[in-house]
């Protein structure tokens, strides 16, 4: 009995170990949404994968990017809706690590979209 509860120890153990940052080779990214409400689909730059139905104070899932900074061109479908940020440019920005970061965002009542960058 001894060795198979020693084995189901070392098994455990080395399972534990495992990180989500071990071999992280991209930027990957999360949506958490701070508004009162549901985002259908925000796209995050140019990249035509969409983080989709967010509800209220909920997060997506991360999803990879080759390139990101700490804010970014944002479009976000709420019913009906769209609202927009667009950054001027990235003059003296410096490209994100490859790691996990969120990019809270929220919807004013005038329709405007704040991010708050967030490392993980």
């Amino acid at each position: 009995m001894k060795p198979y509860l020693f084995l189901l120890t070392a098994f455990a153990i080395m399972i534990s170990c495992t990180d989500r940052d071990d071999d992280v080779t991209k930027v990957n990214i999360r949506i958490k949404n701070l508004s009162s409400l549901t985002f259908d689909e925000v796209q995050v730059g140019e990249q035509e994968t969409l983080h989709t139905n967010i509800a209220p104070e909920d997060y997506s899932d991360y999803l990879p990017y080759e390139t990101a900074y700490r804010y970014a061109f944002i479009s976000i479908m709420a019913g009906e809706e769209t609202f927009l940020l667009q950054p001027l440019d990235f003059v003296g920005e410096t490209e994100l690590p490859p790691g996990f970061y969120t990019y809270e965002l929220n919807v004013t009542e005038e329709g405007e979209v704040s991010l708050k960058f967030k490392a993980d």
